[in-house]
Parts: C-alpha cells; sequence; structure tokens
C-alpha cells in the first residue's frame, strides 16, 4: 500500500532539507527521499563542509608555521594528514547527525534509495526496501556531479581525481595538477600548496575565476603565485596519460604544445545536473540542456512539480539552494514569498587570501551601460589589519552615480567572507552607500574597510 504525503522532496542537501523543514513546519505531511547513506547531499559529505575543514587546518597550519613573526616561537610544527582527515569526518560526521535531528524533530519520514517520478502524484524509491509514495507536491533538489574531461572517459584513472575522490586521498601528493581554475579548483590549490605540494593550475579562460571582478582576480592570482602556485590560463587539455608513474597531462597554451607530470591530476572543470533516469519524461517537466525548467517560484511546468539547486539553471551554492527551498515551500504551502534577486546572491571563495563578492562586477556594470563610481579601499591602511599581518587586499564597491544605489561589492583579504555580510545586506535593503557611510564603525576592526571603501565613495575618503 502506497504512502500519501503533501510534499515528497528528492534529495537532502541543504535545498532539500531546509525546504522539507520549513515544508513540515507549515502543516504539510513531508517525506525525503535520499540515495546516499547519510542526510546533507553534496555539500555536506563531498563539498562545501569538508573542503572547509581541510581549508581550515591549512589556515592554522600556516598560521603556526609564521607565528614567530609576531614574536611567538614554535618549532617541530608537522602535519599528520591521517589526523586531518580524521578531524574533517568528525565534523561531517557532526552536521549529519544534525540534519538527521531536524527531520526527526520536525516529523518528516526519511526514505533511503533513489527516487523517481511514476507521475506527477508518484515517486517510487529504489532501495533497501521498494517504496510507492504518493503525493500531492515533489520537489526536485537532486544536485550535481563533477564532469569529466572527454579524454578520460566515463571510469578515468584512480590517479585523475574529482572534487569527490580527492577528499578521501590517504597522504598529501607531492605534487598536483588542477584541470580548472574556479572556485573547487582554486580552494584545492590553496589547500595543499600550503601543505608542501606542488601545485599547478590549467584554466581554459583567460582568468582564473572569470565570474569573479578583475581586480580581485589580479589580486587572488599574485598572492597565490607568491605562495607557489604556477598557472596556465587560455590553455585547453588535450590528453592526460596516466600509464606511467606520474599522470602526465598534455595541453596547449598559446598554440604551443605543453607537458606536465604530477602525482595526481585534479579534473574541476564543473558539474552537470543529476535529472537523467528519474522518470522526467512522465511528466510534463521540461529540461533545457540538463537543467529543470523552473519560474520564479521555482515551479516547473507541472505546477505541483518544483526544482531547487544544482539542477536548475541558477548560481550552484549551497545558501542559494536553501533559499530556493524556502520559496519553493512557502509557494506551495500558499504562503507569501519575495522573489529571490540572483544579482544580490553572495559568492565567497575560502582561498588564502579569501574573495568574497555580491552584485554586479565593475565590467559587469559598465556592459550594462550604467553610469557608475567605484571606490576601493586597501587594508594596508586598516589598522586591524597590520595587526593581524594581513595587509593584502581590498573592498571595492560599485555604485550608481546618480543615486548612491549600491551595485556591487568585491572583497580580498582578511575575513572577506564575513566581511561581506554588512554590504550585501544593505544591497538586498536597497540602503545606497551613503547610508554605509553614516553608520558609525568600531575600530580597530576589518570591517572599518567597508566604511572607508563607502567615504570614498561619497567623496569623504580620510584615509584613502
Amino acid at each position: 500500500m502506497s504512502k500519501q504525503y503533501d510534499l515528497v522532496v528528492i534529495g537532502s542537501g541543504p535545498g532539500g532539507y531546509v525546504a522539507a523543514a520549513r515544508a513540515a513546519s507549515l502543516g504539510l505531511s513531508t517525506a525525503i527521499v535520499e540515495k546516499d547513506k547519510a542526510l546533507g547531499g553534496t555539500c555536506l559529505h563531498r563539498g562545501c563542509i569538508p573542503t572547509k575543514a581541510l581549508l581550515h587546518a591549512a589556515d592554522t597550519y600556516d598560521e603556526i608555521k609564521h607565528a614567530s613573526l609576531i614574536g611567538i616561537k614554535t618549532s617541530g610544527v608537522s602535519i599528520d594528514w591521517s589526523e586531518i582527515q580524521k578531524y574533517k569526518n568528525k565534523v561531517v560526521g557532526t552536521n549529519a547527525f544534525g540534519v538527521a535531528h531536524l527531520m526527526k524533530t520536525n516529523k518528516i519520514d526519511v526514505f533511503s534509495g533513489f527516487g523517481s517520478l511514476v507521475d506527477k502524484n508518484t515517486v517510487s524509491v529504489d532501495g533497501p526496501k521498494k517504496e510507492v509514495l504518493k503525493t500531492k507536491n515533489i520537489l526536485l533538489a537532486v544536485g550535481s556531479k563533477p564532469k569529466n574531461l572527454p579524454c578520460c572517459g566515463d571510469k578515468p584513472d584512480k590517479k585523475i581525481l574529482t572534487s569527490d575522490t580527492i577528499l578521501d586521498l590517504d597522504h598529501i601528493p607531492s605534487s598536483l595538477t588542477i584541470v580548472g581554475g574556479g572556485v573547487i579548483g582554486i580552494e584545492f590549490a590553496s589547500i595543499f600548496v600550503r601543505f608542501g605540494t606542488k601545485v599547478s593550475v590549467i584554466e581554459y579562460m583567460p582568468n582564473i575565476l572569470s565570474m569573479a571582478d578583475e581586480d580581485c582576480i589580479k589580486e587572488l592570482k599574485f598572492q597565490l603565485e607568491k605562495q607557489g602556485v604556477v598557472f596556465y590560463t587560455s590553455a585547453s587539455v588535450d590528453k592526460l596519460d596516466a600509464k606511467t608513474k606520474e599522470v602526465k597531462t598534455v595541453f596547449t597554451q598559446d598554440n604551443k604544445k605543453m607537458e606536465i607530470s604530477s602525482e595526481y591530476v585534479l579534473v574541476s572543470i564543473g558539474r552537470t545536473p543529476l535529472t537523467s533516469a528519474m522518470g522526467l519524461e512522465n511528466t510534463k517537466v521540461v529540461l533545457d540542456k540538463g537543467f529543470v525548467k523552473i519560474n520564479q517560484c521555482m515551479q516547473t511546468d507541472e505546477s505541483n512539480i518544483y526544482a531547487i539547486g544544482d539542477c536548475v539553471n541558477t548560481p550552484w551554492l549551497a545558501h542559494v539552494a536553501s533559499k530556493e527551498g524556502l520559496i519553493a515551500a512557502n509557494h506551495m504551502a500558499g504562503k507569501k514569498t519575495n522573489i529571490l534577486n540572483y544579482d544580490h546572491t553572495p559568492s565567497c571563495v575560502y582561498s588564502e587570501p579569501p574573495v568574497a563578492w555580491s552584485g554586479l562586477t565593475e565590467s559587469e556594470a559598465k556592459a550594462r551601460g550604467l553610469d557608475i563610481k567605484v571606490s576601493k579601499f586597501d587594508f594596508i591602511r586598516n589598522g586591524k589589519a597590520a595587526i593581524l599581518g594581513k595587509t593584502r587586499g581590498f573592498v571595492k564597491f560599485i555604485c550608481d552615480k546618480k543615486y548612491g544605489e549600491i551595485l556591487g561589492v568585491h572583497i580580498i583579504g582578511p575575513q572577506a567572507t564575513e566581511l561581506l555580510a554588512e554590504p550585501a545586506f544593505a544591497m538586498q535593503m536597497q540602503a545606497t552607500i551613503d547610508d554605509i557611510a553614516d553608520v558609525v564603525h568600531a575600530h580597530p576592526t576589518l570591517y572599518e574597510a567597508i566604511y572607508e571603501a563607502a567615504l570614498g565613495a561619497t567623496d569623504q575618503a580620510i584615509h584613502g
């Protein structure tokens, strides 16, 4: 006998479990289907959380190594990779327990197995136990998987890694070639170069982090090169040869054939949505290049089926998926909900130095024909940055020249990912750059740099 629900969520990542919890709190009887052994999705088990745990370990090691600069003598500092892995796994496990507890306290039924659509109101679960779930609404939060290079085939050699498999290495590689200079590639470069790995990054585009502001890209590339990362941009990979002791990466740059040998290769060229073999053909759901087509309320062409996160063509970020999940849950419950402004999406790269931004880049604003004013304040003039010994980087505002609307903010430097909160909130609340300049900011703090950049944008610069 099939079970009846108001909502069945397929996928328990940060979009799926948040949507399920919200729907349940609104009184909808809710079930969630997950094909993995534990709840949490890619973000928790193979993405955001484990990578940030490794980045924290690298940050801590880096701080200790340079402690002598502030008069703290250290000796015999070393890395125990197995203990770092235990720490990472403990962080993941703790968070996974938290997600499971959230489902339990909200009385959400959890089903293990692969969920597919029999029709618009029926979900089949193929797991340890076959289940058939009848439901008024379905939410697709099925996520994505790493793309492979065509030259790798369907089953790459074990020395050719993805963002999934690199997390489980049993030792720190002596050398690593990273194919792809996006967020994932840059974060892994930042992890391993500080652990002593010889790191090379091959990027097809003219710049790494092509979605970021050009000034931030230039500064990040400079600082990573100082740490030892070697970059090859405007380069295309022709072949990966893993038959020898080391992997040979053959690529073309400026019409010149080049070759790098390394212990491992990480392929981080993007991800592809997991929308195949789901039975979507049994519904009116439409796919566009593998992505589920949705409206602003996250509805598909089948009005009771919603989709969020990596399976739709919106920014592939955990926090975006969570917000989309809330919008979908509110809409199906008949609650008023605000439309998500993707121009205000905060983006973060947890490298060293970290990079964070929200809104338009300078080039994007100019491409839209906007009359803008740009203000930039360097951390070298910030007292707290001097105390921390991290004076490279800046806060940069892109503003409308006439009305002072904040069109974009870009930060690179100490705690950039945390500092983004104030200007991102200001943008969402439609505050102007004058409003930020009028707020008293504590001294000495890093977030004074936001204040100083705002002063510069309003022709009141003090330290600029």
